[in-house]
């Protein structure tokens, strides 16, 4: 694996930090730093979506041929990272990330040329319908059932931590159509319209107060046919592919080092009750020093996924690693700003949102004030896209053949 960038790919580095100088608004920036959830808000996220879109610099995981940039892995990998220095705002990605590549493999002809370009343009914004009761990280055992008549199927179910349903206005969803198929055979993969009788969202609101997720219900839900994503019964292996997407599809060591600089820099100026800053409390220092390196080391877990892509090789298992390990890195990084913070750090505003005009004014000062939130919020990390259970199950299989 060569650590050396092109000539090409200096230059791509230096054409998207001079296009971020100009492009990424002060307001989308603070917008971005101040979301304490994991998902940016839509007036944030779909603003700077338009912006790339325009630029032609939106959908890097996608071919060419079906509306994506055409880069190479290397030049995604830039993107990411340059993007996150910049402190910019995270896009839609259950649409762009999740959704799009599925369509772009799996999809007809007539569902890449109608549901690609909506995505890009941000004329459709989606939600993930997987996980339900009893049926979260075992997604086998899903229950939400479609029964093909005629020219549609009818939907009855219930999904639940629905992210951003609430403004979806589509739900791509995985439902039982064949109850009689062992549980993974019997899995299709489709595509709701969430304007529709018989859908209706119930927020959850998580520690810190905000509203990311949401209970979903179907009450004979009605779709075409024709939005029946690759064949009846091929939805557990449509699954797989978006999951692996989620899991490795994205840069997490960018943000995370991000994350870990500005801890470093925060504790150069926050007093440790002792008459200097946190920056000499030598056990604080080291706890940081060994996050550093543990998202260094991710960092190059990465750039070999990276690797194995730009070969033509799919990524595997690797990225279960990358998710775990990330998951846990985010975690220690949000516990590590609580402590940092001391008694200011546990305050919690529940007001949202924490940017913009109206948003409340800290105690102390704005990072103190998204220190607890985040903690709380990180605490889905090890959760979504698969457990930290499911993620050690899968590489214990695949990669130490147990």
């Amino acid at each position: 694996m060569d650590l050396q960038f092109t000539h090409e790919e200096d230059a791509f580095q230096q054409s998207v930090r001079a296009f971020l100088a100009t492009h990424l608004a002060p307001h989308l920036r603070a917008g971005a730093v101040a979301t304490p959830g994991g998902f940016v808000e839509p007036d944030i996220g779909r603003e700077w979506q338009r912006i790339l879109h325009e630029k032609g610099w939106l959908a890097s995981n996608w071919p060419a041929d079906c509306g994506g940039t055409g880069w190479t892995p290397v030049q995604r990998y830039i993107f990411e990272k340059e993007c996150a220095l910049a402190g910019a705002p995270s896009l839609p990605l259950l649409s762009l990330k999740l959704l799009g590549p599925v369509i772009c493999k799996f999809g007809t002809p007539r569902q890449k040329a109608e549901i690609l370009p909506r995505i890009l343009d941000g004329s459709d914004y989606w939600c993930q319908g997987f996980s339900e009761p009893g049926a979260g990280s075992d997604l086998a055992s899903l229950k939400t059932r479609a029964e093909r008549r005629g020219d549609v199927y009818v939907i009855n179910g219930r999904k639940l931590w629905t992210t951003h349903a609430h403004h979806a206005n589509k739900i791509f969803c995985l439902v039982r159509t064949d109850p009689g198929a062992k549980p993974q055979k019997g899995i299709s993969f489709l595509l709701v319209d969430m304007n529709q009788p018989g859908i209706e969202v119930r927020p959850i609101k998580g520690l810190a107060g905000d509203h990311e997720v949401n209970e979903v219900f179907l009450d004979d839900v009605v779709t075409p046919v024709e939005n029946l994503v690759g064949a009846a019964g091929m939805g557990w292996t449509i699954a797989k592919f978006l999951l692996e997407n989620e899991r490795g599809g994205a840069c997490y060591a960018p943000k995370l080092l991000w994350g870990i600089q500005k801890l470093r820099l925060c504790a150069a100026r926050e007093p440790n009750g002792e008459g200097a800053t946190m920056a000499d409390d030598p056990a604080f220092m080291a706890d940081l020093a060994r996050l550093e390196l543990s998202a260094q080391a991710l960092e190059m877990t990465e750039l070999r996924v990276l690797a194995d892509l730009a070969q033509g090789r799919p990524p595997g298992p690797q990225t279960s690693l990358a998710k775990l390990t990330a998951s846990g890195l985010r975690q220690q990084i949000d516990a590590m700003a609580a402590r940092l913070y001391g008694y200011a750090g546990l305050a919690l505003e529940r007001q949202r949102p924490l940017y913009g005009e109206n948003a409340p004014a800290p105690l102390y000062h704005k990072a103190a004030q998204l220190a607890a939130p985040r903690y709380l919020n990180s605490l889905a990390w090890t959760i979504f896209g698969g457990t930290n259970e499911i993620q050690r199950t899968i590489i214990a299989k695949t990669v130490l053949g147990l």
